[in-house]
């Protein structure tokens, strides 16, 4: 397997994600996206794998003005204006190749071993 976590340090759900997999001793990667976003091939190959951009988005995140924005964008640039905010993608985001999952979802990353 080949895990990568994308979250950040304050994030409750991204330090579970990581105690979960230390827990299974299975080796993963932690991506702070704080420090360092998603790749444009990244981002469309999670975007792909969990259904779509409104899985994405996260209706709690802390910057309320570009959340109403994005809801107001046309579909074609809601993307691209996703990609340049990536404060606003739910956290963590969980990678093993073509796999992904958004949240917490052990009982998703169960399937992946």
């Amino acid at each position: 397997m080949n895990i990568q976590i994308f979250g950040t340090k304050k994030s409750a759900d991204t330090r579970k994600a990581e105690r979960w997999f230390k827990e299974r001793s299975i080796k993963y990667q932690l991506i702070d996206m704080k420090e360092k976003g998603m790749s444009k091939g990244e981002f469309s190959s999670v975007k792909q794998a969990v259904g779509g951009l409104d899985a994405l988005i996260d209706p709690n995140a802390k910057d309320k003005d570009t959340l109403a924005l994005l809801q107001y964008t046309a579909e074609s640039g809601k993307e691209e204006k996703l990609f340049e905010n990536q404060q606003l993608i739910r956290l963590p985001i969980v990678r093993n190749g073509k796999k992904a999952s958004i949240g917490y979802c052990p009982e998703v990353w169960s399937t992946w071993e």
